[in-house]
């Protein structure tokens, strides 16, 4: 039987440690457990979760020694989180794990693989409010914030908490087939396969103005995505020519004048599908998107998921 270790590091993310179980526990084929699923500590003690309790796991480090998987739940744990570095004692107990096992992580668990330099040179990802976080101290790691997760064969990891389930469900079908894994999917009540990634949960507030440079034009192009704005209207409007408007809108932003505005003009028709019950075609115009093909285009290319399935997932 494929034998699947968790490693619980505190404080443990109470919900991501439940999902290997959970997922792993539920596959079967003519009745008989495919996984055998155990839970570990460093010294094999309690450990605090973030949110209020703590679990008795089964084992110690040492079962790492004889996992086929090893799983890295969320955790807050000081030195990965805050530094970017492991302790001694997780770093040795990571050097239990035997060449060729498979190692996981879901949300967070990623900086732990990435202190330990697991992720070097290898596409990754993580929960999207931490990519910047992520992306400063492990700069040698491909992330991928918009992916749900990133397989790349005997390493994967998840981006935030319940894509966890996505990784989980993925790891089943890949080790026995769709079938399987739908049935695990059914047992636990969600999509056997979500659409689209994580850009479509990823929080973009607008940032504050500033009374200077290309912020008060961003502004104004902000109250006015419905019209058909051109860079020539955003260079006219912040009274620069269009090269240097160009160069100062690049240095404030990171981006460029459209890439911007179709950001800006994405985000408009998420918030017009998430509260209102204008059709499609409408939701394009006042986001300045035009038709409905366009919107379907460009919501696709940004978040990964069409007008209606988005609608779908977050109206009321």
């Amino acid at each position: 039987m494929h034998r699947v270790v968790v490693l619980a590091l505190p404080p443990v993310i109470g919900f991501d440690l439940t999902i290997p179980s959970q997922v792993f526990g539920s596959a079967e084929a003519d009745g008989d457990p495919l996984y055998d699923v155990v839970v570990a500590s460093l010294d094999g003690g309690p450990v605090a979760t973030f949110t209020g309790y703590g679990i008795v796991p089964q084992a110690d480090a040492s079962a790492l020694g004889w996992a086929d998987t090893v799983v890295v739940p969320g955790t807050r744990l000081p030195s990965a989180r805050q530094r970017g570095v492991l302790e001694e004692n997780v770093l040795q107990a990571l050097k239990a794990i035997r060449p060729g096992t498979r190692v996981m992580s879901i949300c967070t668990g990623a900086f732990v693989l990435g202190a330990a330099g697991l992720l070097d040179g290898r596409p990754a990802t993580t929960h999207w409010a931490h990519a910047d976080t992520f992306r400063g101290f492990f700069p040698r790691v491909d992330l991928q914030e918009n992916r749900l997760f990133v397989d790349d064969g005997d390493v994967l990891t998840s981006a935030g908490l319940a894509a966890g389930l996505d990784l989980c469900l993925h790891v089943v079908r890949r080790d026995h087939g769709s079938d399987v894994a739908n049935r695990v999917a059914r047992h636990l009540v969600v999509p056997p396969v979500r659409a689209g990634g994580q850009a479509q949960f990823i929080d973009r507030p607008l940032p504050p103005v500033q009374d200077d440079g290309t912020g008060p034009t961003r502004a104004w192009a902000s109250d006015h995505l419905a019209e058909p704005l051109t860079l020539a209207d955003l260079a006219a409007h912040a009274r620069l020519s269009v090269r240097t408007f160009t160069r100062r809108f690049r240095a404030e932003t990171g981006t460029s004048p459209g890439e911007w505005l179709t950001h800006q003009r994405v985000d408009r028709a998420r918030h017009l599908l998430e509260t209102t019950a204008l059709p499609v075609a409408e939701v394009a115009r006042l986001s300045g998107l035009g038709n409905a093909a366009n919107l379907r285009h460009h919501l696709g290319s940004v978040l990964g998921v069409a007008p209606s399935q988005y609608r779908r997932a977050f109206a009321p």
